[in-house]
């Protein structure tokens, strides 16, 4: 998680790895329901102010490293603030935020930011005491959580979301509390799931109710594993159902696994037959293989089929169906004989028939296959889609590129989780050892006024 002032004063570097200045502000286009990062402002040698594009220029970012530039410095090009544009820092830090009705007032104390790829997203306004803990310095915001949990108290954030909030003027003396929502579907499915796996549940509930159908198949979707399963807990059984429903079937299978035996058999059972069944065949494969990654959606036709009637069934697709890299070709028991690419079947005559024109030399896996060794392959052999056949040869679905990069991507979050663990670890057996140093330090000067016995 990121917050504003854990950015301001960390390093910016050039490609190069030389340190160009530190990070001053950043700023927003206002336009959106929770607007981009756009311009970096940081300060250089002698304190002189720059501003770059964020989008052209920033490679990297963490709370740790800072900012890491993708071109050297005699390369960056600087720029100014658009009329669009406000600088966090300077226009929105510590200022209140009043309710459309003026009726409370609240400081904001931080800004808490949301990571997407190399984009950074502005999420909301921390206006609790933790954001002014974290201001002075984060070992005390650390510390008064530890203290209130010690007690049994919870010390929460308190985040009012960004989509709830107007700008009253351009002088920025106030910030409105809006009771409106701007549409979310101009943002990415992946973006709006980013958004919604940071926010509190009660924010989280409230903002998804302001997207359309599809757009809320395509968060979840979207979701980390862990979130997904939490999210749909909150979500009322019917609700639940149709969201799952609505998805991949490989996407929805992923998801049950995840859910507890009862919660997943409730759902199914709330589901049209056909979805319910789907899944289910999908849920009789193992975790990690290739049964357990495929998708049931492709299309297979007939060897005996021309050309005119196979591309009359492309055209009778529902608009959502995935996208389509090869027409399969089976036999009248169902086996796998052949595939067209859609260039060789645009390409042919009408009246040629696909067992005539198809390629034949398939390669496919079982469905028991390890999942790393299904991505080498599909990397290996350059192809959009791997098959997956039973020992009789039938098709059973189909492994794609993109579920390969989902596994890649799986695997590298769990690498960085362990070593964000291992890294925890050690701030954590560090602030312990300051924490017992200053209690021996203030043990010590109470014994020496005689407040208590010596130590």
């Amino acid at each position: 998680m990121l917050y504003l002032s854990q950015m301001l004063g960390k390093p910016v570097v050039d490609s190069s790895g030389e340190r160009i200045g530190v990070v001053s502000d950043l700023a927003i286009s206002t336009g959106e329901m929770f607007p981009r990062i756009t311009s970096l402002a940081f300060k250089g040698p002698g304190n002189v102010p720059f501003m770059i594009s964020w989008r052209k220029y920033v490679d990297a970012f963490d709370d740790d490293d800072g900012i890491t530039l993708s071109v050297e410095a005699p390369d960056i090009r600087f720029s100014y603030l658009q009329p669009t544009e406000v600088l966090l820092a300077r226009d929105l830090m510590n200022r209140q935020i009043v309710d459309t009705q003026g009726m409370k007032v609240v400081r904001v104390n931080d800004l808490k930011l949301s990571p997407s790829g190399t984009q950074l997203r502005l999420l909301g306004a921390e206006v609790g005491a933790r954001g002014i803990l974290r201001g002075l310095h984060p070992l005390l915001e650390r510390a008064a959580v530890a203290v209130s949990r010690a007690f049994g108290h919870r010390m929460d954030e308190q985040i009012i979301a960004w989509n709830y909030m107007d700008l009253l003027d351009r002088d920025l003396s106030e910030v409105q509390l809006s009771v409106t929502h701007r549409r979310l579907d101009e943002l990415h499915p992946a973006d709006v799931a980013d958004i919604l796996e940071q926010l509190d549940p009660q924010q989280r509930a409230a903002v998804f109710e302001h997207l359309d159908e599809s757009s809320r198949t395509e968060a979840v979707s979207e979701m980390e594993d862990e979130v997904q399963a939490e999210f749909l807990d909150d979500l009322d059984d019917a609700t639940a159902a149709r969201l799952i429903g609505d998805m991949d079937p490989d996407d929805a299978a992923d998801i049950v696994r995840d859910l507890s035996y009862e919660k997943a058999e409730t759902l199914l059972r709330l589901m049209g037959m056909d979805d319910a069944a789907e899944i289910r065949r999908l849920l009789g494969f193992k975790d990690g293989t290739a049964g357990g990654m495929m998708t049931t959606q492709f299309v297979s036709v007939e060897g005996d089929t021309s050309v005119h009637d196979a591309i009359a069934v492309l055209r009778e697709l529902p608009e959502d169906f995935p996208t389509v890299h090869y027409v399969y070709v089976t036999d009248s028991y169902g086996k796998l004989v052949g595939l067209l690419s859609m260039r060789t079947l645009v390409l042919s005559s009408d009246d040629a028939l696909l067992a005539d024109i198809m390629f034949t030399d398939v390669i496919s896996v079982p469905p028991d296959e390890e999942e790393d060794d299904v991505v080498a392959d599909i990397f290996k052999y350059d192809i959009p889609a791997m098959p997956v056949v039973d020992e009789r040869g039938a098709m059973l679905g189909i492994v794609t590129t993109e579920d390969a990069w989902d596994v890649i991507e799986e695997d590298r979050s769990t690498d960085k989780r362990q070593k964000n663990a291992l890294r925890i670890v050690g701030i954590v057996l560090g602030e312990v050892l300051i924490l017992i140093f200053y209690t021996v330090v203030l043990l010590q000067i109470l014994a020496s006024i005689g407040i208590v016995n010596g130590v």
